[in-house]
């Protein structure tokens, strides 16, 4: 829901303001410190609000949607701290969050209403938790990709592509120097190591990807994510059957590194949403989107 507040309409949340009889915040947007009183000699005084909140109060956090200007964080700031309670509330409209402060009489479901009814939708407080845990997890996939395809990147760089295009390096002792060592029993441990790095970005990078075309196979059809995980999973056999068992070839344990990175990063900042996992349900899939509000356990500030 859009602000009408330069149009002339009222919305819901006005509507409530002036049913309560609460003080609007001014046309910037200020607003006074909880309970609507400045102290006295404080006017031109700037920094953050403070509330005195008693011990024994509980403290929730909203996700909601509706929260658009600075006028309306007031607003809802304003409204809250008028239910009986309520000692101190915060509203963030760039997280689309708001917290609350309040007596243990207070319940969850009563302060949710009072935000229904000011025209905010408010999610329910275990899709809030599933959004921010599920924003953590794709923040540390991305992580655990960048940097395990960095240590995995920086040997073949170092040792194995100077020997695999020797046209290209100037200094013909170096390349000797090196093949010398992947000819010797280092060069166990050394693929061990970039097997090692390589499996588990790809695991743990892209299992939701992985959880997706296992379940796709089970159900006997066949997608775009299924053919990159069976891809890259043979890529990784192949390299390692190369590595261990004598087999003929070249080791790619960097393009299992580099088609990682690439996929973690373009699910993450290209069109695909990874605020929610879609491999535990194909509902939670088609209603996922990108803007998904992150609950914040102090209301955003």
């Amino acid at each position: 829901m859009r602000d009408d507040d330069h149009r002339g309409g009222e919305t819901p949340l006005d509507a409530v303001v002036r049913e309560r009889g609460i003080d609007a915040p001014d046309a910037a947007g200020e607003r006074g410190p909880p309970g609507g009183e400045a102290p006295a000699g404080d006017a031109a005084v700037s920094g953050p609000r403070v509330a005195r909140v008693p011990a024994d109060h509980d403290h929730d956090t909203f996700s909601v949607e509706g929260i658009d200007t600075d006028r309306r964080e007031g607003l809802v700031e304003a409204v809250l701290r008028d239910v009986d309670g309520v000692s101190a509330a915060s509203a963030t409209r760039r997280n689309g969050t708001v917290g609350v402060h309040h007596d243990p009489s207070v319940s969850r479901e009563a302060l949710r209403e009072v935000l229904a009814e000011c025209g905010l939708v408010v999610a329910p407080g275990d899709e809030a938790f599933e959004a921010r845990r599920a924003a953590q997890f794709a923040s540390a996939r991305v992580a655990v990709a960048v940097l395990f395809g960095l240590m995995v990147a920086t040997p073949y760089i170092a040792v194995l592509y100077p020997t695999r295009v020797e046209w290209l390096f100037y200094d013909p002792v170096t390349v000797q120097y090196l093949q010398s060592i992947l000819d010797s029993a280092m060069t166990t441990h050394f693929f061990i190591n970039l097997g090692a790095l390589s499996g588990l970005a790809f695991l743990v990078a892209c299992a939701p990807a992985i959880r997706r075309a296992v379940a796709a196979a089970r159900d006997g059809r066949f997608t775009n994510e299924a053919a990159f995980v069976g891809g890259v999973a043979a890529l990784h056999g192949y390299s390692t059957l190369v590595a261990f068992a004598g087999v003929e070839g070249a080791v790619h344990y960097d393009l299992v590194a580099y088609a990682v990175v690439v996929a973690t990063l373009w699910t993450e900042f290209g069109v695909t949403d990874t605020a929610t996992d879609p491999a535990s349900s194909d509902d939670a899939a088609a209603e996922a989107t990108a803007d998904e509000p992150v609950a914040m356990t102090d209301g955003g500030r």
